[in-house]
């Protein structure tokens, strides 16, 4: 899986933690992740929730056979963050054939939660 020249790369994201069980990412707030306000923007805490997800689910896939596409996502930001790093842990809570589906919560360096999302991936075989 190619991480660089992607949005991965652009808005500074970093990839800390893959397994089974888990896929955790963190990301700054910084201009490249704020919106117009000086807040992180929530599109970027949406990129960095689905990026975690769309990691996780291909770190549990046949790699040989298959890809994984974002098919759902949602997220409800509860807090705003104005510099920093926020950290985004990922859990699957459904790992079938066609779909997996992620519990994400990001948090920031005191483990405030900013924001919870659920994103569902589509697992298709490759062409």
């Amino acid at each position: 899986m190619e991480l660089t020249n992607t949005l991965i790369e652009t808005l500074g994201m970093e990839i800390i933690e893959l397994s089974e069980e888990r896929a955790v990412a963190t990301m700054p707030v910084d201009k490249r992740t704020h919106q117009p306000f000086g807040l992180l923007h929530g599109g970027a805490s949406v990129a960095l929730a689905e990026t975690v997800a769309s990691i996780g689910t291909f770190n549990l896939i046949d790699q040989e056979t298959e890809i994984c596409v974002g098919l759902e996502i949602n997220a409800n930001h509860l807090k705003g963050k104005r510099d920093g790093v926020v950290t985004a842990i990922g859990t699957v809570l459904h790992r079938g054939k066609t779909t997996m589906v992620w519990d994400i919560k990001i948090v920031d360096e005191n483990e405030a939660l900013i924001c919870v999302s659920r994103c569902t991936m589509a697992i298709l075989k490759k062409r």
